[in-house]
């Protein structure tokens, strides 16, 4: 799974308020700045009062600040589960609530950068589909959701906003006010939709794949967005003898038509579009190359012969980590069972999203299928409320927003059209210098269709995974787990293991791959469905006794084929490597190399595979480089020099400081200098294939130089030029002795704070912020900390944001780490206490047993009615 990048220019916070602190602070107003880091430190020691509960609570902190919490029934231990999160991540609730609900300058004050970004979540109307799925859910469903939200309304209910958050107490200064509202269960919905919103819709290539088709032609701009993915070069998450299995398994369907036979779409040429989420994109970060590792091992491929699971999420760096460890305990869980579950959850989020419980563990990496596309919109040109739809007038209807702003700034009024394809999210665009939206756009609308505009049950099936205690009690949990789809791994205490692909996955007419705008005014392509879950990829207990799901194509072609068979002759269910959004199977590949190399394995062999960071893609260039010939003699030597490399990039490690440098270059004079502002090249691993690929064609169209007209580039020009320009920026970065030289020097871990870690104000960022720290690893190591070639830097954008090793025959030996610390309050000893550790790859103890966390008990706080 992933997450947040820093808000960038557009929150950038104005300057009375680094005015105010230095008056504050030189003034005499040292008090007053320890009052403001101090006043939200919550109480976790001793008794407290919540209102609400039915009986008596445990919150028992470990040294880590990890609460283990102790409660007699469900309500209870739900209610103090939000209780606790309220008190550690306040602020992070907060402002991931209102970016879900188009309010995030009620918290910034109006910021030109922001308005566009709060008008596009409004136009989604996250909440209104989540107050839909609220009211589909039965009282039993929505209790434990509404006890967290009680849990977290007796912690902040009462309490000032200065007395919540640093956040507020800074932000007051430039004249925003604020109002604490209650939370409630929609709030936590939302969260659930930005996260799909992180983990699909911010790739989706539709709008880019325009723009480049106009720019570059199509052959060649699919050589960029989308290489032919390498099967049978690298492994992917399914192999051939589990699709025979599924295929025996597979139940009866009916198969799926269409009605009419679909034209092949292509690209007009000229034919372009604008990313209305272009803003939001900003807010939250660019998720280009964002995955995950995950692996489950059994019998011969481990010491004890049971499973053994590890889950590490890459998702952007943040800071608090957008994950929250958590230890939950109850001794009745409803059924007269008990409940007991560990892991990490989100700060919005009852329950565990990734951990175990007694009986089984689980952890995700994003799966990438398609699950939104782009519709044209022809509107009637005599009413801007109607569009055609199969040769007649259709009515939209229109959602009234007004976008507020907490500096008291005139609000902004819009209104949302929706159609049945779904909201027009490129209307109302908002002019800085008129400071008003510019209302409907009749020029070339664009509706979005997207699987998470509908009412989603993930929060059930996150709740109901802590109660599940096998395969087949797994899978029903799976069953509600439509969005985000993601690659969900298991192990139980009987040395099972398996995969499961849960999600709403398209299915689309025969000749509609979903990969650029479709006409909106016929069903020609519109969806006919969803893939039936008992057709989604999925394996149980393998004969090679380990599976790795690590962001790769999920199946072989086999199973596409079999897919499309059972549907039928007039759909197109295939959602694979031909449209895909798969990383490149670098991970997955080195994952495959160490289970078997470290067989059989343990947690301590895991730990080593989790911190790996050899760079397989060098493997793949290097040898070209060889071959070159330099008339520098200072550049042949170096380039001789890096051909010794060990390809393994440590924090010390001064090859792989010069071949980043190269690498950054290369990816700029391939791809870069001709796609301008069309698209950002990052150079992770889509450019890591791509490159590959037309290395084998050293006259392709990619290594010619558009900024010389009179000269045809070929391969060998551009690695020569790169190389030079790579190794010159290293001197220039770190000096030419290459014996000073430190890959950790260059590639560091700065976890940001929103909105403030990003105000650029050095004063409030050093308060907010946390680092930085030299890390090792790179972007497709399995330690995988990645940057950015487009950002000019080698600033960690990605990072493992959590590792968690889980050993089914003992679960008290399982292992964690966060990336920053559990506390969300800059003062705090938990604050940023995990980000070494983290960036060194260690671990502390999952603590488990009663006895362990009686042991391990730093603090014990009594939540009492």
């Amino acid at each position: 799974m992933k997450k947040k990048g820093s808000i960038g220019k557009a929150g950038k916070i104005v300057l009375i308020v680094l005015l105010a602190i230095i008056v504050l602070l030189f003034g005499g107003g040292f008090a007053y700045y320890s009052s403001i880091l101090n006043s939200p430190q919550p109480q976790i020691d001793g008794n407290l009062r919540a209102k609400g509960l039915n009986g008596s609570v445990e919150v028992i902190r470990d040294a880590n600040g990890i609460p283990h919490i102790y409660a007699k029934n469900m309500h209870d231990l739900f209610f103090a589960q939000g209780y606790a999160q309220a008190q550690d991540r306040w602020w992070q609730m907060e402002f991931f609530r209102k970016t879900c609900g188009g309010r995030i300058e009620e918290l910034t004050g109006k910021k030109a950068g922001l308005v566009n970004t709060d008008i596009y979540l409004r136009s989604l109307g996250l909440y209104d589909v989540c107050k839909k799925a609220y009211d589909l859910y039965t009282p039993d469903q929505r209790a434990p959701l509404d006890a967290f939200a009680e849990g977290v309304n007796a912690y902040i209910s009462g309490r000032s906003p200065d007395q919540l958050s640093v956040n507020y107490s800074i932000l007051g200064l430039t004249g925003v006010k604020f109002k604490v509202e209650h939370w409630t269960a929609m709030d936590t919905l939302a969260f659930g939709k930005l996260m799909a919103w992180d983990l699909g819709l911010s790739r989706d290539l539709e709008i880019t794949r325009t723009k480049l088709y106009s720019l570059l032609g199509a052959e060649m701009a699919e050589k960029w967005l989308v290489p032919a993915w390498p099967i049978g070069q690298k492994p992917t998450t399914l192999l051939d003898d589990d699709i025979q299995a599924l295929e025996k398994s597979a139940p009866p369907v009916t198969p799926a038509t269409s009605a009419t036979s679909s034209q092949p779409l292509t690209v007009t040429a000229g034919q372009t579009y604008e990313d209305a989420s272009i803003g939001l994109k900003q807010l939250i970060g660019e998720q280009a190359g964002a995955g995950s590792n995950s692996w489950v091992a059994t019998g011969s491929m481990t010491q004890s012969g049971k499973a053994l699971m590890a889950n590490d999420p890459h998702l952007g760096i943040q800071q608090p980590s957008i994950w929250y460890e958590v230890d939950l305990h109850c001794i009745d869980d409803g059924s007269g069972q008990p409940f007991d579950e560990a892991g990490f959850t989100f700060a919005t989020f009852p329950g565990v999203v990734a951990g175990h419980n007694s009986y089984i563990a689980w952890g995700e990496t994003n799966v990438y299928p398609d699950v939104n596309d782009q519709y044209i919109i022809k509107v009637n040109p005599d009413n801007p409320l109607q569009y055609e739809w199969n040769g007649k007038w259709r009515d939209m209807t229109v959602r009234e927003e007004k976008i507020s702003f907490g500096d008291g700034k005139p609000a902004v009024n819009i209104k949302v059209r929706l159609t049945h394809l779904g909201p027009i999210t490129n209307d109302n665009k908002y002019d800085s210098k008129t400071g008003e939206p510019g209302g409907y756009n009749n020029k070339d609308p664009l509706a979005l269709h997207w699987t998470a505009l509908e009412p989603s049950r993930i929060a059930l099936a996150i709740l109901a995974l802590g109660k599940a205690r096998n395969w087949d009690d797994f899978r029903s949990a799976l069953k509600d787990w439509d969005v985000p789809s993601q690659s969900i791994i298991y192990a139980d205490t009987k040395g099972n293991i398996g995969y499961q692909m849960p999600g709403k996955v398209p299915i689309r007419p025969q000749n509609y791959a979903g990969q650029v705008p479709a006409p909106g005014w016929t069903s020609e392509y519109e969806w006919k469905g969803y893939i039936p879950y008992d057709l989604m990829p999925r394996t149980y207990n393998p004969s090679r006794n380990f599976i790795v799901a690590a962001n790769q194509e999920v199946a072989p072609p086999d199973y596409y084929e079999f897919l499309n068979q059972q549907l039928g002759p007039d759909v197109n269910a295939n959602f694979g490597s031909k449209y895909n959004k798969w990383v490149y199977g670098y991970r997955s590949q080195r994952i495959y190399e160490l289970i078997k190399q470290l067989a059989p394995n343990t947690v301590a062999t895991y730990q080593s595979i989790q911190s790996d960071n050899k760079y397989l893609p060098a493997d793949e260039l290097l040898p070209y480089l060889a071959k070159l010939k330099f008339d520098d003699a200072d550049v042949s030597d170096a380039r001789d020099w890096l051909l010794k490399w060990d390809r393994f990039c440590s924090v010390d490690s001064p090859q792989t400081a010069l071949y980043a440098e190269f690498w950054m270059k290369l990816n700029n004079n391939i791809f870069q200098n001709k796609m301008g502002d069309a698209a950002k090249a990052d150079g992770v691993d889509r450019e890591m294939w791509a490159v590959n690929l037309l290395l084998q064609n050293p006259s392709d169209p990619w290594w010619d130089d558009p900024a010389t007209k009179d000269i045809k580039e070929t391969r060998d020009d551009v690695l020569i030029r790169s190389f030079k320009e790579g190794y010159a920026a290293t001197v220039t970065a770190l000096g030419k002795d290459r014996g000073q030289w430190k890959w950790g020097s260059l590639h560091k871990a700065t976890p940001v704070s929103n909105p403030l870690g990003a105000s650029g104000i050095g004063l409030i960022e050093s308060l907010v912020n946390c680092g930085p720290v030299p890390a090792g690893g790179n972007s497709e190591c399995v330690d995988s900390n990645e940057w950015y070639a487009s950002n000019g830097n080698f600033s960690i954008r990605l990072i493992p944001s959590m590792r968690i090793i889980v050993d089914m025959s003992d679960l008290s030996k399982g292992v964690s780490m966060n990336s920053t610390g559990q506390s969300g309050h800059p003062g705090n000893p938990w604050y940023g206490d995990m980000l070494i550790p983290w960036s060194k790859v260690q671990y502390h103890p999952m603590l488990w047993t009663r006895q362990q966390v009686e042991a391990g008990m730093a603090h014990k706080l009594n939540l009492n009615p």
